[in-house]
């Protein structure tokens, strides 16, 4: 009984972070707090969803599941890194800052850099 309210605890939590997700892709003013909203919130969602279908399987039908708990392991790995690489190619490739950001911690550092290498 304890196992059932776990699962669907797991898996409500990451039906609302998805939903979450899917509405910061579109409230957010630009490609850089799009993907930070993405990235965050759908990873720790899916990954809640798959780890309450582990728990499923291994505490209704007694099967361990190795292939679920390597979808975790590499999502929890690259979606994180696959969202900073795309903000940082959109950040090269000149998608300009959203008009209400503050602060570009990024271009002085790119700048020195620009400099260093003479590009």
């Amino acid at each position: 009984m304890i196992g059932e309210w776990l699962v669907a605890a797991l898996i409500l939590l990451g039906a609302v972070l998805c939903a979450v997700s899917s509405f910061g892709l579109i409230r957010m003013p630009d490609v850089y707090t799009r993907s930070h909203a993405a990235t965050k919130s759908s990873t720790l969602g899916v990954m809640s969803i798959l780890l309450g279908a582990f728990l499923y399987f291994l505490l209704m039908h007694q099967v361990t599941s190795a292939k679920m708990l390597l979808a975790i392991a590499f999502l929890f790995a690259t979606a994180p890194v696959a969202g900073h690489m795309i903000g940082r190619a959109a950040y090269r490739s000149g998608v300009p800052l959203s008009e209400r950001s503050v602060q570009d911690d990024l271009a002085k550092k790119l700048r020195s850099e620009n400099k260093r290498t003479g590009a």
